[in-house]
C-alpha cells in the first residue's frame, strides 16, 4: 500500500513540472502574439474615378407662378374655374354682383350728362356777352366772369369723364380673368363669398404658367457655393417615386443670403423638364450637384484626413524628431530655427505651404517598412464622403494609409 501511495506522488510530480515547463513555453509565445497584433487599421492607396457632388434639399415650383386678386370689393356671383382645370389668357374665373358698379357707372354717366349742360349754359352766356360788349352794354369784368364759368364747366366735364371712366373699370375689373395660359393649382374663393379689396389684394387663384418646366429652389450651406457654377448637372429624388432618379440643370446661384440662428445659406435654382407632368409642385427633392469629376487619379480613403496620432505616440514621435535634428551636427543656428519651424508646420492638421501656393495641405500617416506611421503632408483635390484626390506628396499607389487605430482585440483593415 506504501509502494502505491509513493508511485502516485512520484507520478503528480512529473505532471506538475511537466505543465508547468508548457505554461512557460507558452507564455513567450502570448506575449509575441501580443506584440505582433497590428495598431492601426490601414487602407491601400489606389487610382480610380472620382465624383465630388454638393447636396442639398429643397422645393419643387413652377418656374412662373402668378397670383390672381381682385382690385374691387364684391360678392362672388359667378365661379367658372376650379382646381386642376386648364385656362387660357383672357378666360373668365369668376364675376363679382355687378349691380353696385352698374349703378356707379349710371351716376357717373348723370354727373358727366350735367357737367356738359353746364358747360353748353356757360358758353351761351359768354357769346350773348360778347355780342352786348361790342354794343358797350357790358363791362369787362362781366366778361371775364363768362370766360371764367365756361373754363369751368370744361373742367367739370373733365372731372365727370374721369369718375365715368374709373366706374367703368371697376365694373369691368368685377369680372376677374386669367393673366396667362395654364393650370389652377390653388383657389381660395367659392360662390356666394365677399371679396374685401379695401386694404390689400385678395388671393383668389394661383395659376402655373407649365407645369412641364418646373424649378427646385434649394439651400445650400456656405461651405458649398465655392464649387457652384451655372450649367451644372445634377440628380435629384423625391418621397413620390423614392426608386427613379430625376435630373436638373443649375440655373441660378443668388446672391442674398439667408441667415438663420447664425446659419448662413444661399438660395439655388435647378431647372427641369417635367415634360410626364410627374414632378408636382411642392414636392420635396433632395438634390446631388456634380460640382466635379477625375478618372483615374490617384486616391485615398477620406477617413485618412481625419486620423490623428494618440498623446503618447505624438509624444514618441517629437523625441524622434528631437534626436533625429541633434545628431545633425552640420546644421547651423539658422538652420535648427527653420527646421524648428517645419516641425510645427508639420503638427499641423491643415496648413498653407506659402502666400502664393493656396492650395489646402493636409497631413496623413501611412506606415513604413517597419509598420511605423509616418507622417506625409499632401495637397488634395477633389473630395467626397468616401474618397479624396491627392494632388502632391510622398504617396503612390500601394501604399498603406492609417484610417484609425485598431481595436484592442486586434481588428484589422
Amino acid at each position: 500500500m506504501q509502494i502505491f501511495t509513493k508511485k502516485r506522488v512520484i507520478v503528480a510530480a512529473v505532471l506538475l513540472a511537466l505543465g508547468g515547463g508548457a505554461v512557460m513555453m507558452m507564455k513567450p509565445s502570448a506575449d509575441k502574439t501580443k506584440e505582433q497584433l497590428p495598431r492601426y487599421r490601414t487602407a491601400v492607396v489606389d487610382t480610380g474615378n472620382l465624383t465630388q457632388t454638393v447636396t442639398a434639399s429643397g422645393t419643387l415650383n413652377p418656374v412662373a407662378l402668378v397670383n390672381v386678386g381682385s382690385q374691387v370689393s364684391g360678392q362672388v356671383s359667378e365661379l367658372n374655374a376650379d382646381f386642376n382645370d386648364r385656362v387660357k389668357k383672357g378666360q373668365v374665373l369668376l364675376k363679382l354682383d355687378p349691380t353696385i358698379f352698374n349703378a356707379q357707372v349710371k351716376q357717373a354717366e348723370a354727373s358727366l350728362a350735367s357737367a356738359e349742360a353746364n358747360r353748353r349754359l356757360a358758353q351761351a352766356n359768354l357769346e350773348r356777352n360778347q355780342r352786348l360788349q361790342a354794343q358797350n352794354f357790358v363791362s369787362g369784368s362781366a366778361m371775364d366772369q363768362s370766360k371764367r364759368e365756361l373754363e369751368v364747366a370744361d373742367a367739370n366735364i373733365k372731372v365727370a369723364r374721369a369718375q365715368l371712366d374709373n366706374a367703368v373699370a371697376n365694373l369691368n375689373n368685377s369680372v376677374i380673368r386669367s393673366p396667362i395660359d395654364g393650370v389652377i393649382i390653388k383657389r381660395t374663393i367659392d360662390i356666394g363669398q365677399t371679396v374685401a379689396a379695401a386694404f390689400q389684394t385678395p388671393n383668389l387663384f394661383q395659376i402655373a404658367r407649365d407645369l412641364t418646366k418646373m424649378q427646385i429652389d434649394t439651400n445650400v450651406s456656405e461651405a458649398d457655393v465655392g464649387a457652384l457654377r451655372d450649367g451644372l448637372p445634377a440628380r435629384f429624388v423625391v418621397d413620390a417615386y423614392p426608386d427613379r432618379e430625376f435630373e436638373a440643370t443649375l440655373r441660378q446661384f443668388r446672391l442674398a443670403a439667408n441667415v438663420q440662428q447664425n446659419v448662413v445659406t444661399y438660395n439655388v435654382v435647378l431647372d427641369v423638364d417635367n415634360k410626364d407632368e410627374l414632378l408636382k409642385p411642392g414636392m420635396t427633392a433632395q438634390v446631388r450637384v456634380v460640382v466635379g469629376q477625375r478618372q483615374n487619379v490617384l486616391r485615398i480613403p477620406t477617413a485618412a484626413l481625419r486620423f490623428k496620432l494618440s498623446d503618447e505616440e505624438q509624444a514618441k514621435e517629437n523625441k524622434r524628431k528631437e534626436a533625429s535634428a541633434s545628431a545633425s551636427a552640420s546644421a547651423n543656428a539658422a538652420a535648427a530655427s527653420a527646421s524648428k519651424t517645419a516641425a510645427n508646420d508639420n503638427d499641423d492638421d491643415i496648413g498653407f505651404r506659402s502666400r502664393r501656393d493656396q492650395t489646402r495641405t493636409f497631413k496623413v500617416y501611412k506606415l513604413d517598412d517597419k509598420n511605423q506611421a509616418v507622417p506625409v503632408d499632401i495637397q488634395i483635390g477633389l473630395s467626397n464622403f468616401r474618397f479624396t484626390e491627392v494632388l502632391k506628396g510622398d504617396l503612390k499607389a500601394g501604399d498603406k494609409v492609417i484610417i484609425r487605430s485598431a481595436a484592442k482585440n486586434g481588428e484589422n483593415g
